[in-house]
């Protein structure tokens, strides 16, 4: 059984009396000592200096009803304790710095007691789940006598009508939002659209969340942080697990994930009880699950549906209460229409997909990544890095460009920065420094960018002979732009990527209309590139 921990403040008028008369009252936080039904283990009792006398005699008096009763005053001095943001901000930061262990202890907020404003932030911080817990309400006997033990109630309010005073909670997840973005100030309005969303996702549902994106665009970092979100809002309490299904092959891939029995095939010495144990009552991260073969992929939808399963070479199920984020880089619903993947498995992740787009498709977004790569290379170097004016203004002129794409997305940024930042002496990053890696850079990329990557072979298929009649500067430059078009999903999007600076310049935009006529150039329709 889980110990009980109530919450609440000490009534000035309600608890008062500091002689014998005071047992003739109902006093509501006492009266939480005097059911037999209920047994308290722990009392938080938040109280104003001022009125610490009374503070002290409530708890010795619940003590004296209740010996295994541990009271524990908690001095909160609020210069007015009439003001939202007053009582909130100190309830929310003691709240935030509290010890919950939901495992062992269950949390009761008593709001009888207390100004309405105190009783109100009570009400937001349990909505919010910042108190893992329930409300607590006491009352007094019914009937004209005074005297008894009175009532309790134990009560879960839909909070939505209080929306005019959550000001606060506006911020706490303006807070969740940004801790998801790792603290970086991202500009692009869909991603920061997406991530508002996944915030809301991640912190009311457990339903399982589908990540899609290419390689490098952050689907792992996102899995974690969106853990770490839960693990503070006390909503999970397990282990992060991170699979990534590529790296499982053949019999060991369902003993990796599902576990198996000693005996169970040569070589299983041990039971081993398997990743997705592992993550019970955590979060499990399934990147790549595209990867994963057709029988993992049944044995895992009945994991996922039932929170059940059949370690290998076992004749009893276990059961794990995890919850489950995938991530692929793969059109899944063109892997079931090949049958690689389980149509039943995709239904059944496919509730809250998100697609995280890659780099070159936020390039305003470069900019302050390249700020968050450097604060994060100051810290593993010990010394604060800088770029020099010159070098940031002709790095980013190249990372925002067209000629930067970006092929492995923020893996690729982040080995850039932390080459500039390994070598740039006294911890300043110069002219030079940027020139010798936007020269790297072009190096690492020309494969793509000069159309091994089918993109050339591609323009032939596009154009048939008429392609010989080109000049390597045209052949060169539409190679870059099909290859832009085909990272995307409508006209509209590719113009505004490769548009991305003259489109600020112009009173009147339309990237679609100049990317068509563009194309149109050289007997190029949007419909023959998507074909």
């Amino acid at each position: 059984m889980k110990k009980k921990v109530v919450m609440g403040f000490l009534g000035t008028q309600l608890d008062s009396g500091l002689n014998a008369s005071r047992w003739e009252k109902w006093r509501p936080t006492v009266s939480i000592a005097q059911h037999e039904d209920l047994i308290v283990d722990r009392l938080e009792l938040m109280h104003d200096l001022r009125n610490k006398p009374l503070a002290e005699r409530v708890r010795d008096d619940v003590v004296q009803l209740s010996p295994g009763t541990e009271v524990r005053l908690v001095e909160m001095n609020l210069a007015n304790p009439w003001d939202f943001g007053e009582v909130y901000g100190a309830l929310y930061d003691w709240m935030r710095a509290y010890a919950f262990d939901t495992e062992r202890e269950e949390y009761w907020a008593h709001i009888t007691t207390g100004t309405h404003v105190a009783q109100i932030c009570l009400f937001l911080l349990v909505e919010a789940r910042f108190i893992p817990g329930v409300l607590l309400q006491t009352a007094p006997p019914r009937g004209r006598q005074a005297q008894g033990i009175g009532n309790y109630e134990l009560i879960d309010l839909d909070l939505s009508r209080y929306d005019a005073i959550n000001a606060r909670l506006a911020v706490a997840q303006q807070d969740a939002v940004s801790f998801l973005k790792s603290g970086i100030a991202t500009r692009n309005p869909r991603f920061n659209a997406l991530i508002e969303e996944i915030e809301r996702i991640a912190v009311q549902s457990k339903a399982p969340i589908l990540l899609t994106g290419p390689t490098g665009a952050g689907k792992s970092m996102l899995a974690r942080r969106i853990f770490e979100l839960k693990k503070a809002r006390h909503q999970i309490s397990g282990n992060f697990v991170d699979v990534n299904c590529a790296t499982l092959h053949g019999d060991g891939a369902a003993s990796s994930l599902f576990g198996h029995k000693k005996g169970a095939f040569t070589g299983a010495a041990t039971d081993r009880p398997g990743l997705l144990r592992t993550a019970d009552k955590g979060l499990l991260f399934l990147d790549e699950i595209g990867e994963l073969g057709l029988d993992e992929q049944a044995m895992l939808l009945k994991a996922v549906e039932e929170k059940r399963f059949l370690p290998v070479g076992a004749d009893k199920e276990v059961e794990s209460g995890f919850q489950l984020i995938a991530g692929t880089n793969k059109d899944l619903r063109a892997e079931v229409v090949r049958g690689r993947f389980r149509e039943d498995l995709f239904a059944r992740i496919n509730l809250w997909t998100y697609t995280l787009p890659g780099l070159a498709q936020r390039r305003e977004d470069i900019e302050p990544n390249i700020n968050h790569q450097l604060e994060l290379a100051s810290q593993d170097l010990g010394r604060k890095i800088r770029m020099t004016t010159e070098a940031r203004a002709t790095y980013l002129r190249f990372a925002q460009s067209g000629e930067a794409i970006w092929a492995g997305n923020f893996r690729d940024l982040s080995a850039s920065l932390t080459r500039l930042a390994t070598l740039g002496e006294n911890g300043r990053i110069g002219a030079s420094l940027v020139d010798a890696e936007i020269a790297r850079l072009r190096w690492q990329w020309q494969t793509n960018a000069s159309g091994s990557d089918s993109t050339a072979a591609s323009l032939n298929e596009l154009m048939g002979s008429a392609s010989d009649t080109l000049d390597y500067f045209d052949r060169l430059q539409l190679q870059a732009v099909i290859a832009v078009c085909r990272n995307h999903k409508s006209l509209s999007d590719a113009g505004r990527e490769l548009f991305n600076i003259s489109r600020t310049q112009r009173s009147v935009v339309n990237d679609a209309d100049r990317l068509r006529k563009y194309l149109l150039k050289f007997d190029l329709t949007w419909d023959k590139l998507s074909a």
